[in-house]
């Protein structure tokens, strides 16, 4: 995992692009809305968000599943909450 003081908003962009628009919308926005103000332990459990697979995001996002990682849990609840 990169170090995340030294990740530019472009290299997230990238990262974010993944097989599904919805997860592409959903990650790119927290990105654009959040990355600046997030402190240092969010950008690094973010980081870990993006290594996951898409099938396993998927279902983190819409409730199907959870993660194993109590600060995933609470991540992906927070992007999940301010898509509503």
């Amino acid at each position: 995992m990169a170090d995340p003081a030294s990740v530019t908003i472009s290299q997230l962009r990238w990262r974010c692009r993944r097989g599904m628009r919805e997860l592409d919308t959903l990650l790119t926005g927290w990105v654009e809305r959040h990355w600046d103000s997030a402190d240092a332990g969010t950008r690094a459990t973010f980081l870990q968000l993006l290594d996951a697979e898409d099938d396993a995001l998927w279902d983190w996002v819409t409730g199907r599943a959870t993660p194993a990682d109590p600060a995933l849990v609470d991540l992906v609840g927070r992007i999940v909450a301010r898509r509503a």
